[in-house]
């Protein structure tokens, strides 16, 4: 069992990945816990996340060759994650990944025991910060807010509301990590 992966996942609004970000910043250097890098089709350039990046073409063929432990679409993208992100559990270390909720069961498939971690936001603040990204018209975000809603959080989940301050929210991830069965400590 994989009880060292950590699978987070969120609706768009969250703020996943600004969590994700302050939680890069404030856990201690030298924990054994390893981020997982993506392969996504967008550029590089195109800002967040440090990842590969790759056209569809690219990305099929690496899914062809096996490169992926795990790969999904979502939001007009295709997302991976290369076995070589996933090898650090062999040493005991930890692993988190970025993910999706519509991938979550076949992570969960594919690897048991890994630890789900739900960022989200009550509809309002969804709705509002949706709104400030100015990507997708009121219908869309409608639409989002309703999925967001609707989502069933998988039994054993960590689930982290992201409704106040960025600070807020990493500490509540920090300390549900810090409570995970061997979960490192600092040195």
């Amino acid at each position: 069992m994989n009880t060292r992966l950590v699978y987070v996942m969120g609706p768009s609004g969250a703020g996943k990945d600004s969590v994700l970000g302050w939680l890069r910043e404030h856990l201690p250097a030298n924990l054994p816990v390893h981020w997982a890098r993506r392969t996504i089709t967008r550029p590089a350039s195109a800002g967040g996340e440090a990842h590969e990046a790759t056209d569809a073409k690219g990305f099929e063929q690496l899914q062809s060759q096996g490169a992926f432990a795990l790969a999904w679409q979502a939001n007009g993208l295709h997302y991976g994650v290369r076995h070589t992100e996933l090898a650090p559990l062999q040493q005991g270390h930890w692993v988190l990944v970025n993910g999706s909720r519509g991938h979550w069961p076949q992570a969960a498939q594919s690897h048991p025991g890994l630890q789900v971690v739900h960022i989200t936001a009550d509809p309002a603040t969804l709705a509002q910060r949706l709104t400030q990204r100015q990507r997708e018209t009121p219908e869309e975000i409608g639409q989002r807010v309703a999925r967001a809603s609707a989502f069933m959080v998988p039994p054993g989940a960590i689930e982290i509301l992201n409704n106040g301050t960025l600070a807020q929210a990493g500490q509540q991830l920090l300390l549900a990590l810090q409570g995970l069965e061997a979960w490192p400590s600092p040195n």
